[in-house]
């Protein structure tokens, strides 16, 4: 009996500088970039909201929201929706702009190893760097993300 494998479907989703990597089953789709609709009083990472299937989905910058400068829109920019994990958002939903088309990869225990050369905010929305082959991903913390545009949502609201 051929050994099982155990690898996880996801998705390296390019930013300005650096890459994500998350599960295929979080993101619900990839589409080309609109502009979204400004928000009154929302921090700086909070770009939006785009429509998307009937719902109004927030969208934000994750390098904002981890603290580093907004990256500039262009003809590559797309915008990744994602399901909401903790069902905290009205839409169900919430998207990260992205540099770039994401790129499908297979990843086991295998090819990833813990990367502890950087660290985070205590509340930023990152779980850990980690190295896998050529590349050094972050994981984020997509729990941890959608908690923060919940809040920010609330106050806007």
């Amino acid at each position: 009996m051929s050994e099982l494998r155990d690898e996880l479907y996801s998705l390296l989703v390019p930013l300005a500088g650096e890459r994500l990597i998350v599960p295929r089953a979080c993101v619900a789709e990839v589409i080309g970039y609109q502009a979204p609709a400004q928000m009154t009083n929302a921090p700086p990472w909070y770009i939006g909201l785009v429509p998307w299937n009937g719902a109004n989905v927030p969208v934000v910058s994750f390098e904002g929201a981890i603290g580093q400068p907004l990256p500039t829109v262009s003809g590559r920019t797309r915008i990744v929706v994602f399901h909401s994990i903790a069902e905290r958002l009205q839409s169900g939903y919430f998207a990260v702009l992205t540099q770039g088309f994401p790129q499908l990869v297979r990843i086991s225990a295998e090819v990833v190893r813990p990367d502890p050369l950087r660290s985070f905010a205590e509340r930023a929305p990152v779980i850990c760097q980690i190295r896998m082959v050529n590349e050094t991903p972050l994981i984020p913390d997509l729990e941890r993300l959608e908690q923060m545009i919940a809040e920010e949502t609330s106050v806007i609201d």
